[in-house]
């Protein structure tokens, strides 16, 4: 498999950024390696609380959340996704499915052996974590899902083929114009404009700008925009980044409706405590909390909590909010 990797100068001097690179190799599935990085901070034997973002930032996102969360103690591990931050990028869009996301994050996660793990799971943090926590429940304690979800297919048979045919003829919207769209409920849904955009629209290559867009509900200042656009040159380091909202289950012949159906199974079982920690005006996730509040037992008796003022992206918007969820879950002051 052929890759990418982001020049280190590209990561120097980042706004609020000290912490030391980690690297581990994992199987790219085709007989290759692909280098994925992490960021590893506090004691070694501290409780571990994993962090994991999702499209189209990196552990960029968690840098206000990591030194408080160190100070409490714990060992605090925040994977960059293959794609994405400094880890490597494969150059074709096809090199990427979500079964090799889960496989190449299953790989890091036993590779350091990690163990009675708490987590945080946002955006696709949450569609590749969720499956960990199935494929994986021992080595879970506790659960924080924020703005995430496990999709397995839900848009109904009979609209499938007017969605699809929709997509086909949709425009490509301007960035700014994204908020708005997953904020319709009487057109199309918003999603399908995301997929659009990320597929086709030069914008992307603006990370920062995308969180305006979509994301924060705080300013995102240019020196941050900097660092979210650090792992990205050029166009050629993009295609992990395009391919991510394709790969969201939601038609129900996509790949790996089957996969996360049987992951739901293990996690209607999973009794250990999991909190729902959504923001206040999320417009991509809003009510995706409801069905594990209903179907989750470890949801029993955990006080859930919702964060704001805060957008898509509410770790850059309220981390310390964010840092209470897991000390309060993990009952820590």
């Amino acid at each position: 498999m052929q890759f990418k990797r982001s020049p280190d100068e590209r990561f120097e001097n980042l706004l609020d950024y000290p912490f030391q690179p980690h690297y581990l190799e994992v199987d790219d599935t085709e007989g290759g390696r692909l280098r994925v990085h992490y960021l590893d901070e506090g004691p070694s034997d501290g409780d571990v609380v994993l962090l994991m973002h999702g499209q189209p930032v990196w552990s960029y996102l968690y840098r206000h959340m990591i030194p408080p969360l160190v100070s409490a103690g714990f060992r605090v591990v925040a994977p960059d996704l293959v794609g994405f931050g400094r880890s490597d990028k494969p150059t074709r869009v096809e090199d990427y499915t979500y079964a090799r996301h889960v496989a190449w994050m299953s790989d890091w996660l036993t590779q350091l052996n990690l163990s009675s793990v708490t987590v945080f799971f946002q955006d696709w943090g949450s569609m590749i974590g969720l499956r960990l926590v199935a494929a994986f429940p021992d080595r879970f304690a506790r659960v924080v899902l924020a703005n995430g979800t496990m999709t397995a297919g839900p848009v109904p048979e009979e609209a499938v083929e007017p969605l699809r045919a929709a997509y086909e003829s949709m425009p490509v919207v301007a960035a700014s114009e994204l908020d708005a769209r997953f904020r319709d409920k009487s057109g199309l849904p918003g999603i399908l404009f995301w997929r659009k955009f990320c597929a086709e629209s030069p914008q992307l290559l603006e990370i920062g700008k995308s969180l305006d867009a979509i994301g924060s509900a705080s300013s995102v200042s240019e020196e941050e925009r900097r660092a979210f656009d650090a792992p990205f040159p050029d166009e050629s380091f993009l295609a992990g980044a395009r391919r991510f909202p394709s790969l969201i289950p939601i038609f129900p012949d996509e790949p790996e409706v089957a996969e996360n159906k049987a992951a739901w199974e293990v996690l209607k079982r999973f009794d250990k405590p999991f909190m729902c920690a959504f923001s206040d005006d999320d417009p991509v996730t809003a009510g995706a909390d409801k069905p594990f509040l209903e179907k989750v037992p470890g949801c029993q008796g955990v006080v859930h909590r919702t964060i704001g003022p805060a957008g898509h992206f509410l770790q850059q918007d309220q981390p310390e909010q964010c840092v209470q969820a897991i000390l309060d879950i993990c009952g820590r002051t």
